[in-house]
This record gives C-alpha cells, structure tokens and sequence, in this order.
C-alpha cells in the first residue's frame, strides 16, 4: 500500500509535467504536487522512474517537439521550441540534434521512419500531409482492415487509471489491475460502463521501454481513488474516430492503417491532446471473439 501512494504522487507529477512542459517545472513546485520535500522528491523520482527530474523533462520536452514537428508541418520552429518549454530556437536546435541526431528542420524533412539515431525503421501512425477533400464512411481495401471513421465533437471524460511504463502491447496487466479496483465498485456494471487506454508518448520517438499509457475506466467526478489508482481528466474537443472489428493481434494494424490511408485524404492533421481507444465490446462475448475498437485521434484542420 505505501508502494502504490508513492507510485500514484509520482504519476501525479509526470501528469503535472505532460500538462505543463512551458509552464513552472521547478524542482520545488513538483516537489509540492507530489507532496514531497524537494531533497526527498528528487531521490524518490529517480529511484521510482529511472531518470532524474531534468532528464525526465528535458526527454519529454524534445519528443513532444519531434511529435508536433511531424504532424504540424506549417508551424514554425521556434514556436514548437516555446511551447515545448525551450528559451530559445537555439538552445532547442542544440538539445534536438543532441537527441535526434538532426536539426529541427531536418526531422521535419526527413519525416517520422526513423529511429532514434536516424536509422529507418517501421513505425506506428506514419502520415502525409495533403489536403483532399474528405469523404466519410466505410473504407475496406484488399487485404485492410474495414474501418469507418467519423470527425465530431467528443465531452471531456474524467477518469480513474493505473498508469503503464513500457511497450503499449503490455498494457493488459494494467487494465487487469483497474479492474480489481473498478469491478466492486459498480463502475463496469451496465452499459453505460466505458474502458478505454489512452497512449501519452509517440511511438516513433519514445523509447518502447519509455512510452506511457494509462489504463481507464470512466468514474463520475469527485471520485475517491488511493494508492497506485489515480484519477485525470481527458480533453474533450474534434476527433477523428476510427471504428474497427478486429482480432487481439491487430491493434497496431489499425492504427497504421488509420494514420497512413485516413489522414493524408481527410484534409485533418493530429492534434496534441491525448489520443486513446474506447473498448466497445467484450471479445469473450463475440462470436468470433473480436475486439470492437474506436480510436480516438483529435484533430484539426489541416
């Protein structure tokens, strides 16, 4: 039970920061959201998530920048080194090549099938930027997936979550953890019941071992977690909403094709709020044992 407190402020603050990379990221003010001395804080954090406090900004930072690099193609670099928290287009440009192995521009150009020391690799959500006009409804190819997708409005949703560190792939054992927590407590009785998984960090930047996600149940406001269960709120706004019918194995496949056959002929491009998938059935249940998925990307326009 301690563990899990120390896990749940530490999430807190990894919260904090995703929401805050050109805000206050002081020592002392992450050490009052954890609710920690900073001494103690910075010891904690670092045991707890494997790097200090400023390497943990300074890499979300840039992997925020490379993200918005790529799916903003219009907006200017020093812009995207501002919101991300940098003083200044070259104090970024120094941090960005450091990282990346390329300027800024360079990445941009280069686009996002690389790894991170520029050697290409396939990747999850690869995309063009062409504006055409937008045509919904259901796309099946020879050999794809069929996905519908529809562009509309979707409410901010407050949610309890076990946060996962690792590749997305193994964010079962969370949602194996939320649902010993959620099941008792009423919150995945009936049909207005609503898991999802929201994805926090950008495969194609973000070390597997590093990526984020969260698994999440829908909870009224003002509910009471403890321990390793914490409680966000998920921005509402436009979303791209992709519906598939698929086998366990096939997640990635949706959002490649997603990302690669949708977006570049919708005359959207992703926006930088959360992403995730709303799990719509349970697959014991189905006839073939199918997962029905809506992913959710928001969007704007291009």
């Amino acid at each position: 039970m301690v563990r899990r407190e120390y896990v749940a402020r530490i999430n807190r603050v990894t919260d904090y920061i995703n929401a805050n990379l050109d805000g206050d990221l002081s020592l002392p003010r992450l050490a009052r959201e954890a609710c920690f001395s900073p001494f103690h804080f910075h010891r904690l954090f670092h045991a707890l998530v494997g790097e200090t406090i400023a390497d943990y900004i300074r890499r979300v930072r840039l992997e925020r920048a490379a993200s918005m690099l790529s799916n903003n193609p219009l907006k200017a670099v020093t812009a995207v080194a501002l919101d991300c928290g940098f003083s200044g287009s070259a104090a970024f440009c120094r941090a960005f090549r450091e990282r990346f192995g390329h300027s800024p521009s360079e990445f941009r150009k280069l686009g996002k099938d690389r790894g991170k020391n520029g050697k290409a690799r396939r990747k999850q959500g690869q995309e063009s930027d062409r504006r055409k006009e937008y045509n919904p409804g259901m796309t099946e190819k020879k050999g794809r997936l069929k996905m519908s997708v529809e562009v509309k409005q979707l409410p901010e949703l407050n949610v309890a979550y076990v946060r996962h560190i690792g590749p997305y792939n193994k964010i079962p054992a969370a949602f194996e953890r939320l649902g010993r927590w959620a099941g008792p407590r009423g919150f995945l009785d009936g049909q207005q019941a609503v898991m999802l998984g929201v994805y926090h960090d950008d495969p194609d930047v973000t070390e597997q071992s590093k990526l984020r996600s969260s698994a999440c149940v829908v909870v009224p406001d003002g509910t009471r977690v403890s321990g390793d269960i914490g409680t966000m709120k998920i921005p509402g706004g436009l979303f791209a909403v992709a519906r598939f019918e698929i086998d366990d194995d096939q997640y990635g496949e949706a959002w490649n094709q997603f990302m690669s056959e949708w977006f570049p002929e919708s005359g959207f491009q992703p926006d930088d709020r959360m992403c995730y998938e709303v799990y719509r059935n349970d697959p014991d249940t189905h006839p073939e044992h199918k997962h029905i998925v809506d992913i959710c990307e928001p969007v704007r326009p291009l």
